[in-house]
């Protein structure tokens, strides 16, 4: 049995060859070969020459290059071009329990309803702002509760981050949708429940992520989240949760100041404004100690939920109220 393992990747020096290690370091009890395709979207940091210098040590190890820099794009090629019965996709700067890829082709095995399984993800930092990062994309505060960072039983979802599927599920649905730059993952699971698959959260592996460590990058990618799954939504004429819809009420609140000025009840505002910060320290408490480690959570909190709300409200305007595309800008995007 052969599972293909494909990493859409760009400008991943500093994280590919641990990434890659992991992988090929797999227990292998019912599987007989592991290769790993590398999806590379023109990297200038020294990626591909280190990539070459793996490539050296893993046999099975390819190197497929994705010129329009777009991940779902990657995806395909790398789904495309593998040889397994199982296609497991993660990112560059993940790194995979040594049990992951056994335990998760056996429960795949065990179950033919099964399609799409995946496990729990651990943040893991490099310094002290990626780990006080990493703390509030761990709190159900900073991304909701039944998330798969926050998931502690196995059970069946609608869909999982680091996706292992079966190769015959790309030949019954298709591929990935090459317009999605964020929720790729979502448009995709969202089509298997819909065909009769099951989807698997594996509470006993699990995969470590490295969170990155600048606020600028981490705002661009809820608001794309936001922007998205919005997109996504109208696609699939499917309903936001109300986990989802809690960021966009956040923005809404906060531009809806003029309005409780007008109707003279100022104080009623902040009142609500304070509860809000309030309730963000106290889980920040829970995640942290030290005025200046609490602040920055708190900080991070408001960032991922003010950046996904003003994604969420850009994409009802353009997508549902205007009926337009995609912006060019928002389908660029790194991994």
């Amino acid at each position: 049995m052969i599972v293909s393992v494909v990493i859409p990747c760009r400008n991943e020096v500093a994280h590919i060859e641990s990434c890659i290690n992991t992988i090929y370091k797999s227990k292998t009890v019912s599987i007989s070969e592991i290769e790993v395709l590398v999806v590379d979207g023109r990297s200038d940091d020294g990626t591909i020459d280190k990539l070459k210098q793996l490539a050296l040590i893993y046999n099975s190890l390819q190197i497929v290059s994705n010129p329009k820099q777009v991940t779902p794009v990657a995806f395909n090629l790398g789904i495309k071009a593998a040889k397994g019965e199982y296609v497991q996709i993660i990112g560059a700067r993940q790194l995979i329990s040594e049990d992951y890829l056994e335990n998760c082709v056996q429960l795949l095995e065990s179950d033919k309803n099964i399609w799409c399984i995946g496990g729990k993800v651990i943040n893991i930092y490099e310094n002290e702002k990626s780990e006080l990062i990493a703390a509030a994309m761990s709190s159900p505060f900073g991304v909701g509760a039944g998330n798969f960072r926050t998931i502690t039983e196995t059970s069946f979802v609608d869909t999982v981050g680091t996706p292992m599927y079966r190769a015959s599920v790309f030949s019954e649905i298709g591929y990935f949708d090459e317009e999605l730059a964020r929720n790729q993952d979502d448009d995709y699971n969202y089509r298997v429940t819909k065909a009769g698959g099951k989807i698997l959260l594996n509470a006993n592996v699990s995969i470590k992520y490295f969170v990155r460590a600048e606020f600028n990058k981490l705002y661009r990618q809820y608001f794309q989240y936001g922007y998205w799954k919005v997109y996504v939504n109208k696609k699939h004429q499917t309903i936001t949760t109300i986990r989802q819809l809690i960021p966009l009420g956040l923005v809404l609140f906060i531009l809806s100041f003029p309005l409780w000025i007008l109707i003279s009840l100022p104080e009623l505002y902040l009142l609500i404004l304070a509860i809000y910060l309030f309730l963000a320290v106290v889980f920040a408490l829970k995640q942290t100690s030290g005025a200046h480690k609490v602040i920055t959570v708190v900080y991070t909190f408001i960032l991922l939920h003010l950046s996904y709300g003003l994604g969420y409200l850009n994409g009802v305007i353009r997508f549902t109220l205007f009926n337009k595309k995609p912006t060019d800008s928002n389908k660029q995007l790194s991994r």
